[in-house]
Parts: structure tokens; sequence; C-alpha cells
């Protein structure tokens, strides 16, 4: 690039400007990655808690589910007459641009959708068990979808500030350099000129006055 370059006061002040605006530019994004970084470590412990609750829970459930079944045979018509949860909806709110989403879960009191006489406590214990489930996958669905996000936005954040630091930043230094030092040598060269001029000019004058004498 700084081959490409014509060395003029112009391109330097210009190419001065744009290692301004890279040097800027590195500072919003290491800030950003900072920023998003922090967010997500405050997301990874819920994940692990909730992630080792869920487990339990669906083990619980799904042994429980083995019982009822083991008690009433497959309870396949039984869990369809289990309503369908609209209960769910879904904001985003925005860390550094990164739209983070918010699940909000409207829990509907719990109704066994099924008659008491195709059913008995097992069949109720199953689908309390479920249900739990269902509580803890929301939550988890929630902050794996925002982790998810932060390290997409921070690995994308990240390479853009390694192109700025490695590649654009010295690039614009280098450029810098080139100008500059060609500037003075043209201000050196121009000074040498005027200084042989002044020099021949004060000679000439000299000559004119030993002849006028």
């Amino acid at each position: 690039m700084a081959n490409q370059v014509f060395p003029t006061k112009g391109n330097l002040i210009a190419t001065k400007k744009s290692l301004e605006l890279a040097y800027l530019g590195y500072d919003l994004m290491d800030k950003k990655r900072n920023v998003l970084i922090k967010e997500m470590m405050s997301l990874l412990d819920d994940v692990k808690m909730i992630r080792d609750d869920i487990t339990g829970s669906y083990q619980k459930a799904y042994y429980a589910l083995q019982e009822a079944n083991m008690s009433l045979g497959i309870i396949s018509d039984i869990v369809e007459a289990v309503p369908i949860d609209e209960g769910i909806s879904v904001t985003y709110r925005s860390v550094m641009g990164v739209e983070i989403p918010k699940v909000t879960y409207e829990k509907t009191p719990l109704r066994l959708g099924y008659g008491f006489e195709r059913a008995n406590s097992k069949v109720d214990y199953a689908y309390r068990c479920f249900y739990h489930v269902k509580e803890l996958t929301v939550k988890l669905a929630e902050i794996e979808n925002a982790v998810y996000r932060l390290a997409n936005a921070i690995r994308k954040t990240q390479k853009r500030a390694n192109a700025l630091k490695n590649i654009s930043i010295p690039e614009f230094e280098r450029t810098v350099k080139f100008i500059s030092e060609a500037l003075d040598e043209k201000d050196r060269e121009e000074f040498s000129r005027q200084k042989v001029i002044k020099t021949q000019k004060d000679k000439q004058e000299s000559l004119k006055k030993q002849g006028s004498a």
C-alpha cells in the first residue's frame, strides 16, 4: 500500500486520519469483546446449573413414565389428552448490538386433561415431573440461545479486532512512515537546491561588485 500512495502532504494527513480511526475502531472492538465476554460468563454458571438440574429431572420424569406405563400399559392415549401449552413469548434486549432473547413463560395452572378413571397416581406423578422438565427446558433454551449468540458475536468481534491490529494499523503506520520520509527527503533536496542557488547568486553579486570597482 505504501508504495502505491503518492507522497503528498494531503495523502499524509488523510492516512494519519485513517490510522486514528483504525486505532479508535480497535479500541471499540476490544471494549465490545470484553463486554460480550462478561455477559456470556455471567450466563455460563446458569447453563451448567440448569443442565445438571434438567438431566436429573429428565431421568426422574422418564422413570415415572416407565412406572406409569407398567401400571396401566402404554398411556399414549392419555398423553394425547394433555393440552398444548401456548404460554411462551420471546422478546429481545440488545447488548452491544447483539440481540439477546428473553423468553417469558406464563405458567398455566397444572390441569389434568384426562379422566381419573383412565389414570392413577403414577400417571399424575409422571405428568407433574414432565411439567417441571418443560419449565427447565424453556429456561435452558433462553440461556443457551443467548450464549450461542454472544459466542458468535465475540468470535466476529475478535476477528475484526485482529484484522485492525495485525493488518490495517501496521499498513497505515508503514504508509505514514513512507510518506513522511519521502516528504522529509524532498524538503532536504529543496533546501540543498535553494542553498546552491543562493551560493551561485551570491557569487554573481560579488563578481558584479568587483567589476564595478
